[in-house]
């Protein structure tokens, strides 16, 4: 807050400053008083937009982070293709009955209207396109959803971060036993690691014989 304070008060004497210039400029050129009065309210006014402009810039920042952080929440996305996807197959619907009552007054023998019709595959590749992109969120959403599971599952007691016992949880593990599973986890990857170089090696000697 010190340094909007600051600005302020310099943007205050700039404007003392202009004043003072104007009554000059007046005095000397022949102008009224009036007329320098009126340049020191724009040279106000001006002022005002700025500094209205600098307070709007920080809301406009914490409204770039929400949508960022959106656009990297996959169930948040989700949501809000749903809207898209719901208008885009009403669109699709609409335009498939403007298409098809169209062609059957030409299959009739009739003449049909004049105006040009919206193109049904552009309209289907939009839905599918919508479609896609919700089965990304939902795929993206499931894996991180699988991740989780597994970590509560290979991992469901987590280490204390704590200093105080008080505040210790009993179910926690200790460093040791953490260092401990942490080893388990390592050698039974090292395990199948092994047991698939091992199994390649056996497939690669048999197709050179």
């Amino acid at each position: 807050m010190a340094a909007p304070l600051n600005q302020q008060q310099q943007q205050l004497q700039q404007l003392q400053q202009q004043l003072a210039a104007a009554q000059t400029q007046a005095q000397t050129q022949g102008q009224t008083q009036s007329q320098a009065q009126q340049q020191l309210v724009q040279a106000q006014q001006l002022a005002a937009a700025q500094a209205q402009a600098q307070a709007g810039q920080p809301a406009l920042t914490q409204q770039q982070q929400q949508q960022a952080q959106q656009q990297d929440d996959s169930v948040a996305k989700f949501k809000l293709l749903i809207p898209q996807l719901k208008d885009s197959l009403q669109n699709l619907m609409r335009i498939a009955a403007q298409n098809l009552s169209q062609n059957t007054t030409i299959d009739n023998g009739q003449k049909s209207n004049d105006t040009a019709l919206q193109r049904f595959d552009k309209s289907l590749e939009e839905f599918y396109a919508l479609c896609d992109q919700v089965e990304l969120c939902l795929r993206l959403a499931f894996e991180c959803l699988s991740q989780s599971i597994d970590s509560a599952k290979h991992s469901p007691n987590l280490v204390p971060t704590a200093t105080k016992p008080d505040t210790v949880q009993t179910e926690s593990l200790s460093y040791a036993q953490y260092l401990s599973m942490i080893k388990s986890q390592i050698s039974c990857a090292k395990d199948i690691h092994n047991a698939l170089l091992e199994c390649s090696k056996r497939i690669a000697s048999k197709g050179q014989i």
